[in-house]
């Protein structure tokens, strides 16, 4: 009798110094319709789970723009908001919503009022073929991706630049 294993891949992580106090930059990321703001060069026609966007239970489903994806949409959901330190979203994503996804935002006080920002992502494929995809470059796209990310959280941030329309929720 065989047995599916879910095997966790090792985890991406990403970091940046955002020069704005924890609590201002929390602020901005437990909101989840601000999201598409710094991902949308690879998380794309983003839509609200429900109308309060903010904090825990709030959620959105976005399609990802990955070379070679055909299961392109996936879901995030905040499991866990303990303000101003940690944003845990769950998710799950490729074909059949069959890979699961956790990512944890974690924000730690830096030198003259600066946060420290790191995302971690780490994701459970369910089948061979899953985990042979992510094999094959995935995990540096993400990497790349998520990086890019980070730069343009702080730019919005920082400098207020790079601002774009807020994700509604889907059919409103």
């Amino acid at each position: 009798m065989g047995s599916r294993l879910a095997v966790a891949v090792d985890p991406v992580t990403v970091s940046i110094v955002v020069d704005a106090p924890r609590e201002r930059v929390f602020d901005y990321l437990q909101d989840i319709a601000n999201h598409p703001e710094f991902t949308d060069h690879y998380l794309v026609d983003w839509h609200l789970t429900r109308i309060d966007s903010v904090g825990l239970g709030a959620g959105a489903r976005f399609r990802v723009k990955a070379p070679g994806n055909r299961f392109s949409w996936g879901d995030v959901t905040f499991v866990e908001v303990d303000a101003p330190h940690r944003i845990v979203e769950a998710g799950r994503g490729g074909k059949d919503n069959r890979i699961r996804t956790l990512g944890v935002y974690e924000l730690a006080p830096g030198a003259a009022g600066t946060t420290r920002v790191r995302f971690t992502l780490e994701t459970e494929p369910a089948t061979l073929s899953d985990r042979l995809m992510e094999g094959l470059g995935a995990r540096g796209w993400l990497k790349r991706k998520n990086t890019r990310a980070m730069r343009r959280l702080r730019s919005i941030i920082e400098s207020d630049v790079g601002r774009g329309r807020r994700v509604t929720v889907a059919g409103g």
